[in-house]
């Protein structure tokens, strides 16, 4: 059985197609998966265990289903950082770290969101730190479902008007940062997504052949990636 690999659903109120879409891939082509990872932005935005909203249900419901015959690991994405231990009681995912070495049919592969390659956007890369920080993540917590709100609806008002002025190279991963970020894990296969430019990259990395593999987003469609013995292959649902 396959190992299937999504990213960048960024499930919304507003955009209840993908959901749709996430519900048909999570009741058909999952099911006969060996293991289900999703690397990141699931949800587009996830203000607290304790406040998840009406329209997220469907989906998290699904994952529960499905996590009972196949393990579902979920990463933290740029949007979705707040999920915690009430996340996965609720999904039945297991949460993992930022940075996740595995053993993909005898590749060691490592996973990523994404967003940490992308060191040329400087003042995204300050707001991460800010947003991640644990002592920034318990005082946002501590404020009211409507506090939260207004200010994430702050917060994505001043990201969009940002990325308006910046150009697609800075929002792209910086390509010494992955080959520093690759020998740091003493790997030769990277998987990330984060970027919504899905892609399969060869490259040499220590005079060896090595392989970046960027997941796509979802929207009117959805993006896959289908790894097994034979090697991995992206492709849309």
């Amino acid at each position: 059985m396959p190992t299937l690999f999504i990213s960048d659903l960024h499930l919304s109120p507003e955009k209840p197609g993908i959901t749709r879409l996430l519900l048909d891939f999570l009741s058909g082509e999952a099911r006969q998966a060996d293991r289900l990872y999703i690397l990141g932005d699931l949800f587009e935005v996830w203000l607290g265990d304790d406040m998840v909203l009406p329209d997220y249900q469907p989906a998290i419901a699904q994952l529960k289903q499905l996590s009972e015959t196949v393990p579902i690991q979920v990463m933290h994405g740029n949007r979705d950082f707040l999920m915690r231990a009430g996340f996965t009681e609720m999904s039945g995912c297991q949460l993992l770290s930022d940075a996740e070495v595995i053993d993909l049919y005898g590749k060691r592969t490592l996973l990523l969101h994404g967003d940490t390659l992308c060191t040329d956007d400087t003042a995204y890369q300050d707001f991460r730190r800010m947003v991640r920080n644990s002592a920034w993540q318990d005082q946002l917590l501590s404020k009211s479902p409507a506090e939260r709100l207004a200010l994430a609806k702050q917060y994505r008002e001043a990201s969009n008007k940002a990325n308006q002025d910046k150009s697609d190279e800075i929002m792209d991963v910086n390509r010494q940062t992955v080959t520093a970020v690759m020998q740091e894990f003493g790997v030769t296969h990277l998987i990330h997504g984060h970027t919504h430019r899905p892609a399969v990259h060869n490259f040499e990395l220590n005079g060896q052949v090595a392989e970046r593999i960027v997941l796509g987003d979802w929207g009117e469609t959805g993006s896959v990636l289908v790894c097994d013995a034979a090697g991995c292959r992206l492709k849309s649902i």
